[in-house]
């Protein structure tokens, strides 16, 4: 089994759940409606893209893998403020859902300006540089998903595993 099983389910209704299933047995979820379930299955599907692609350890989904909640990925409970990098996939991942809603894509030398800015504003080192070769490679894993994602009809289930990527210590 993987770290992480990821499912999301879009619900005749319109309606989508998104579950995540740890390897321990363990597992989150969280309901969405409306604009929300149009919105943020794109987005989530986003962070699969951009941390199966570039090897993040702790954006949104790695941290579920090993026992966030999905609640406490706001940075706003008792668990504390997110990661650094953690900040840095969010952004990345912002970036990428405006993209898609201008239909402009950004080379690899603004968006990293951009989130050096972003984290520098917040008092966070600048995250790594991307290549405009990731870039691509991430939004190709994107399109690919949003279309697997288009073409499921109401009341099926979109299965992703995930595996933690080696921490830098063991690698």
């Amino acid at each position: 089994m993987p770290d992480l099983r990821i499912l999301m389910a879009k619900r005749p209704d319109g309606g989508v759940v998104l579950r995540c299933e740890r390897a321990d047995g363990s597992a989150t979820w969280q309901r969405q409606e409306g604009a929300h379930a149009r919105f943020f299955p794109l987005h989530d599907l986003a962070h699969y893209a951009a941390e199966t692609e570039l090897g993040f350890r702790d954006g949104f989904y790695g941290l579920i893998a090993r026992g966030w909640d999905i609640a406490e990925t706001t940075g706003k409970t008792a668990r504390g403020p997110l990661p650094p990098e953690a900040v840095a996939v969010e952004h990345l991942v912002g970036t990428l859902d405006g993209e898609r809603a201008t239909g402009a894509e950004w080379p690899a030398g603004d968006f990293n300006v951009h989130a050096a800015e972003f984290a520098s504003s917040r008092g966070l080192p600048a995250p790594r540089a991307l290549t405009d070769d990731e870039l691509a490679r991430v939004r190709a894993r994107m399109r690919e998903l949003h279309a697997r994602w288009a073409a499921l009809p109401g009341g099926a289930t979109l299965e992703l595993p995930f595996d933690l990527p080696a921490s830098p210590e063991t690698s």
